[in-house]
């Protein structure tokens, strides 16, 4: 099964549903069918792309990232979606390094694009603000095979430069399965998509899994004010949202109803706070559920259970044709709460690194994927992440756990974000150093704060200084960048 054979099939059980709401907008599975088939056969026609060509995909979140998509695997080419807030000099090592020479964006990327030009002259863009809705000629038939590579996503390299997650339409088609039978997903759900449309997590949960079971997905238009994504929500009956953790603190303000439509809370991206957890849990009847994945494994790996029972702080236990393992750096295989590396397995884990076999050597162990986050599994085969591999402190030479810290700051009144990273120390080796933001109109009193924790860890474990800043910086998906702090703490 290749997703554009998939997707087409799914259309075709009611070509005029609903299956994207854009604002007052909507658009029918027909619709996205008709141009789908139009963005392939511009590919193939206009531009003469061949079969595993690889198209990038420069899109802000808008409707025309569908049929983009879908419209790229129908040409029988490879997707590279591309981060919108990337800067033209790191698009163009992606453009370089993936090969691509057809890029599909709009005009809201005209600036971006013209200066991406100049760096990659070979480069031709697709412009997709207005897609045809006319019935292409010819609908050519897919010859992507199931073990083809479908789609490439670029994640953070520990070089500097990002790395290729190769994934197979294999790899995307059995995740979105093992979702489906996880989330209970089926046709009368609708996803919020309000995360980026190129992160591994938003195109799986909710891009791929939602129109390939007839479902429909609403796509909010604007994220500011946040009262706008809650109105998009109500008005448009929405059920599933994926999101990461700072929205769901931002839902349990007094002025968000408790009456939302949705019947299921995802959250991933970032670890969730049990204290966000617990504001969460007590103001709402809906179950918010943290999952856990990365590009690499297409993405998700494991899930607290729908039907529970649910363990705060965990990210449960695989899911469905995945298996995970908490493995010493011999590859030995831990016992339950026994602390290392968790590793996973199945036919989610991608092909490789593009071009980069050293790379994909450094993370494959046998068939082992190797996460580089620490943590352990209970005897009830819920797994828990500690931390990840390269955040753990030595202190004194004692592993200190920055995620274990941050649990405990969370907790103190008056704090709103916290991330902890390690600063060299003559001494001990390394100390913990504390960043926060706190809430609107709070002064937070330090040495209160240091108390609160000394109560409540080891000594070695209190960060030595607390740093407070209007708002901890983070990347496109809200994941707090601990590589920036470390730069402001040098």
């Amino acid at each position: 099964m290749n997703l554009a054979d998939a997707f087409a099939a799914s259309a075709r059980l009611d070509l005029n549903k609903p299956a994207l709401f854009w604002g007052e907008e909507e658009f029918s599975y027909g619709q996205l069918l008709v141009q789908t088939l139009w963005v392939a056969e511009q590919l193939r026609v206009k531009f003469k792309i061949q079969p595993g060509d690889r198209i990038g995909i420069w899109l802000k979140n808008c409707p025309q990232f569908v049929p983009a998509l879908f419209g790229v695997l129908q040409a029988d080419a490879v997707v590279v979606p591309i981060n919108n807030f990337l800067k033209p000099a790191e698009v163009s090592f992606i453009v370089a390094n993936a090969g691509i020479n057809v890029l599909i964006t709009d005009e809201s990327m005209h600036e971006s694009l013209q200066k991406l030009q100049v760096l990659q002259p070979a480069l031709r863009a697709l412009k997709v603000e207005t897609l045809q809705t006319d019935e292409p000629r010819k609908s050519k038939i897919v010859n992507r095979k199931s073990q083809d590579l479908a789609v490439i996503i670029y994640t953070s390299g520990t070089t500097g430069h990002p790395k290729g997650a190769m994934l197979s339409h294999d790899n995307i088609w059995h995740n979105v399965q093992s979702c489906r039978k996880v989330l209970e997903a089926a046709g009368h759900d609708r996803f919020v998509v309000l995360l980026p449309m190129f992160h591994s997590f938003m195109m799986t949960v909710g891009i791929f899994l939602p129109l390939l079971v007839n479902g429909s997905i609403v796509v909010v238009k604007s994220l500011h004010p946040p009262k706008n994504i809650l109105a998009e929500i109500i008005q448009h009956k929405a059920t599933l949202l994926p999101a990461v953790p700072q929205f769901f603190r931002m839902l349990t303000s007094d002025s968000v109803p408790a009456n939302l439509p949705l019947r299921l809370c995802i959250s991933g991206g970032a670890p969730l706070p049990g204290e966000i957890l617990k504001e969460f849990t007590a103001k709402f009847p809906i179950p918010l559920l943290e999952g856990y994945g990365l590009s690499e494994s297409s993405p998700v790996a494991s899930f607290n259970p729908l039907h529970g029972p649910w363990k705060a702080g965990s990210i449960g236990v695989p899911i469905y044709d995945v298996e995970m393992s908490i493995q010493d750096d011999t590859g030995k295989i831990l016992g339950p709460d026994e602390t290392g590396e968790v590793c996973i397995r199945g036919k989610n884990v991608m092909l490789g690194y593009w071009q980069q076999p050293d790379e994909t050597a450094e993370v494959m162990r046998g068939d082992w994927l190797l996460t580089g986050d620490i943590g352990h599994v209970d005897a009830d085969g819920y797994y828990y992440i500690t931390d990840r591999k390269k955040d753990m402190l030595l202190v004194n030479g004692i592993n200190v756990y920055p995620r274990e810290i941050e649990e405990v700051l969370y907790q103190f009144k008056g704090v709103k974000e916290a991330a902890v990273i390690g600063v060299p120390d003559a001494r001990k080796g390394e100390q913990a150093v504390a960043y926060l933001s706190v809430n609107d109109g709070v002064t937070l009193d330090e040495k209160a704060l240091l108390q609160f924790v000394r109560e409540r860890l080891a000594d070695y474990k209190v960060p030595k200084k607390v740093v407070i800043l209007p708002a901890l910086p983070r990347n496109s998906t809200g994941k707090i960048l601990k590589t920036a702090l470390r730069q402001m703490a040098a």
